[in-house]
């Protein structure tokens, strides 16, 4: 549901992976944004209407995901999908922070855009420190880029792990992502993704953030 920028990427990027799709949008002039080699349906209307829905093929649909510019839409859309027709594969766009974790507690996945991205700006103004790029619905473990110091270059993911009580998940080396072994070795320019207690955030950033005590 929705065809603006984000809505029309995902229905090309779904067609890529060789899905059929079905897009609902409000207004047909949206579903221009598709371009002409696009083979899906396309359904003008409410996305939370329930004929709409039907017409987009609801009723066989492994997936739904809400994508418009309306966060009450959006949640009330993946509701009807989930709980009237059983959809299990549901996700909501949400702009609105604190609604999100809201509905994520609630069980229906969200995505909130305007949080997510000014998160990622702030990461790479400053650096130093951690930053939740994951957190699960109960709050309680994240999945975060951690700054860490150049000391720990050339030792081991084991001795990080150690030393922080967290846990490598996995390491972006030169635009590649990796997932690392307990005898992986940190090297410069490493950006480390660890998974941690939440309540646990402040005592990895001090550890990491410093130089090893024991080499």
């Amino acid at each position: 549901m929705g065809c603006g920028r984000v809505g029309s990427l995902i229905a090309h990027e779904l067609e890529r992976l060789e899905h059929s799709v079905a897009v609902i949008d409000q207004s047909e002039t949206a579903f221009r944004r598709l371009g002409a080699d696009f083979r899906g349906r396309t359904v003008a209307g409410i996305g939370f209407d329930r004929e709409v829905l039907r017409a987009a093929g609801i009723e066989d649909a492994e997936a739904f995901a809400a994508v418009s510019s309306g966060d009450n839409s959006n949640i009330l859309a993946a509701r009807v999908a989930r709980e009237t027709f059983g959809v299990h594969n549901v996700v909501a766009r949400i702009y609105d922070p604190r609604r999100a974790e809201v509905y994520q507690r609630l069980g229906i996945p969200t995505v909130a855009t305007v949080r997510w991205t000014a998160d990622q700006m702030i990461r790479r103004l400053f650096p130093e420190g951690v930053q939740a790029l994951w957190r699960d619905p109960t709050g309680a473990i994240d999945l975060v880029e951690v700054h860490v110091d150049s000391g720990w270059y050339g030792l081991t993911v084991d001795d990080l792990e150690r030393a922080s009580g967290s846990r490598v998940a996995l390491l972006n080396r030169i635009g590649e992502g990796l997932i690392p072994t307990s005898e992986s070795v940190l090297q410069e320019g490493d950006l480390v993704h660890v998974v941690m207690r939440e309540d646990e955030a402040d005592r990895v950033t001090d550890v990491l953030g410093r130089k090893p005590e024991v080499r």
